[in-house]
């Protein structure tokens, strides 16, 4: 469905708003937190800075989303290779071979992006969190 990821850009070519959220080692410097409830969705170090070209459906309450609509491309992301390095995240049902993350408290989303084709790579968009 999508394009294979490229290699993770280096800590420097990360965008000048994500630049003082990512360490030398292009991991994250903050924890990454829920932007409704602010529920810990990844500690600090748990992820990966990757650049990748993503189509998550829009943020919005479920009525909304019932109606249908669009969605928003997000190109920065943690990558997670491990789903168990989640402190609090959710999945959605499958929707083809994607499942989409959300908050497991307040059930906010999507705020990132699964591949049931590469069982090891969970992206979660940087715009659709917060960070501490």
């Amino acid at each position: 469905m999508e394009p294979a990821a490229p290699p993770p850009p280096s800590p420097a070519a990360a965008a000048p708003g994500s630049a003082e959220l990512v360490c030398a080692q292009g991991r994250n410097l903050k924890a990454v937190l829920c932007q409704r409830c602010g529920s810990r969705v990844l500690l600090p170090g748990a992820a990966t800075f990757a650049r990748r070209e993503l189509l998550l459906p829009a943020m919005r309450k479920k009525a909304a989303a019932a109606a249908g609509g669009g969605g928003d491309v997000v190109r920065e992301h943690w990558l997670v290779r491990d789903m168990f390095s989640f402190e609090n995240v959710g999945f959605t049902r499958d929707v083809g071979n994607v499942k989409f993350l959300v908050c497991a408290d307040c059930e906010a989303g999507p705020i990132g992006w699964h591949c049931l084709d590469d069982k090891d790579s969970f992206y979660v968009a940087l715009e659709r969190v917060a960070h501490e």
